[in-house]
């Protein structure tokens, strides 16, 4: 019988294809957190626009002349809550309904996309954030809901490279509006 020696070869210094392939996991999953918040902020705000049934009756949608922020201001707030006095004030204000639809649509858009990622995270963090305050006493949880878990969301994305997967982060950035205006990436 012959004794056989295995001499250590470079494919053995090198890392395993399983190796690779899980470190790409965080970046993708970044990537589908991404486009699953931009999805749910651009459907909030062309359900406004056009009524498509869900949470916005066909014949209350922006197009048939209501105000996109006028249903929750007035009548979905509570008014024992924290943020009544100061909101409902300001439900079907034209200020009020623009930086709504600018936050959901563009928001929503820039996440689906991956460019502006971090303008867009501040914005649904700040928006959601707003959302969490106005729901003031929440109904199943004295502190936690979902709107908190969507800020920690979308700062995640916004200080991470979230764009880059599944998206146009990589391209955005190197353009020269990002490159001139870096606070755009």
């Amino acid at each position: 019988m012959t004794d056989v020696t295995i001499a250590p070869t470079d494919a053995a210094h090198t890392t395993p294809r399983t190796e690779r392939s899980r470190a790409q996991v965080p970046g993708i999953l970044l990537g589908v957190l991404r486009i699953a918040l931009g999805w749910q902020l651009l459907w909030a705000g062309l359900d406004k626009v056009f009524g498509l049934g869900l949470a916005t009756e066909p014949g209350k949608a922006l197009i048939n002349g209501f105000s996109p922020t006028r249903g929750y201001l007035e009548f979905g707030l509570d008014p024992a809550g924290i943020a009544y006095g100061a909101l409902h004030p300001l439900a079907g204000h034209p200020v009020v309904d623009a930086l709504y639809l600018l936050g959901t649509l563009g928001a929503g858009i820039a996440l689906l996309l991956g460019v502006g990622v971090r303008v867009a995270g501040l914005g649904a963090a700040t928006f959601m954030l707003l959302l969490w305050v106005s729901s003031f006493p929440l109904a199943n949880n004295p502190f936690l809901d979902e709107h908190l878990f969507a800020v920690a969301a979308a700062l995640l994305l916004a200080f991470s490279p979230s764009g880059d997967r599944l998206g146009l982060g990589r391209w955005w950035r190197s353009t020269p509006l990002v490159q001139r205006f870096g606070w755009l990436a």
